[in-house]
């Protein structure tokens, strides 16, 4: 352009998008794949926010994320002390987002939020300090015989009273 002029910049893109929704399809965005990563957060801040055992996330720069549509249904919480923002669905309650003070360029997006593959798997676990004692911990499951499609965890063997009993026997 002469004259000083300046033409808009062509918006960056990869040629491959994985787009997420929230459950009742207000809130929807789109990453550029691959993700920047995949992580699990075991934490209790994330357990509590998701309402679940863990949280799996894929990171996005902020420059490769877009809201595709319902910007104006998400809701935030800032958690000062943590230094943490978390966007929801104001319709549905989903959470869409997850950012963090320390990583001010990135945005941790709910991994089952997507449709299709975010060209990253979640390989690195956050907080396991912070996993509770009651989340499955990937012991061996067999099917629960009446219940088509439904596994358990056999319960670990106790060890029979009077040997338990013996380890604390007065006679030492």
């Amino acid at each position: 352009m002469r004259n000083g002029s300046t033409a808009p910049k062509p918006e960056k893109r990869s040629a491959v998008q994985a787009q997420a929704a929230c459950v009742c399809g207000a809130v929807r965005l789109e990453i550029d794949v691959p993700g920047v990563w995949a992580w699990h957060d075991h934490g209790e801040a994330s357990r509590k926010a998701q309402g679940c055992a863990d949280a799996t996330y894929v990171g996005s720069w902020k420059s490769r994320m877009r809201i595709l549509a319902g910007d104006a249904h998400l809701t935030r919480f800032e958690d000062a002390e943590r230094r943490t923002t978390r966007s929801f669905c104001a319709g549905c309650g989903t959470p869409m987002l997850y950012e963090r003070a320390r990583s001010p360029k990135i945005v941790n997006i709910p991994r089952a939020l997507f449709t299709s593959r975010t060209g990253r798997e979640p390989r690195y676990h956050m907080n396991l300090g912070e996993k509770p004692d009651w989340a499955w911990s990937g012991g061996p499951l067999v099917p629960l015989k009446g219940y088509p499609g439904v596994l358990w965890e056999r319960p670990k063997r106790k060890k029979p009273a009077d040997a338990i009993d013996s380890l604390f026997s007065a006679e030492d």
